[in-house]
């Protein structure tokens, strides 16, 4: 690439060629820009996926639903996996003496 004397150029050069260094550069960036959701897209294929896919954070398909081993019984249609915290329920059942062995469905 050629060197360019910026002393030697007039202020109308000089602005006339900042225009152009930054038009340039907008440019190469957006050029860039392509380069890098090509090679995203592309990443993302080699796995199996879109690119939206990979982005949304969504993890796919859910898995199974788990089915509740304890039974509420007071009102048998609050039940609990077993998973997670206790509801308060079962803990006012444990509190009152109760087994979780009595609570199992």
């Amino acid at each position: 690439m050629a060197k360019i004397n910026l002393e030697k150029m007039s202020r109308e050069e000089l602005v006339s060629l900042q225009k152009s260094v930054e038009e340039a550069l907008k440019a190469s960036e957006r050029q860039a820009k392509k380069n890098a959701l090509a090679a995203a897209q592309k990443a993302a294929a080699e796995h199996g996926f879109t690119l939206e896919e990979v982005l949304s954070g969504k993890r796919g398909a859910p898995g199974p639903k788990s089915v509740p081993k304890y039974a509420n019984p007071d009102d048998p249609s609050q039940t609990w996996t077993g998973r997670g915290r206790q509801p308060k329920w079962v803990k006012s059942a444990l509190a009152a003496g109760k087994s979780l062995d009595q609570m199992t469905i």
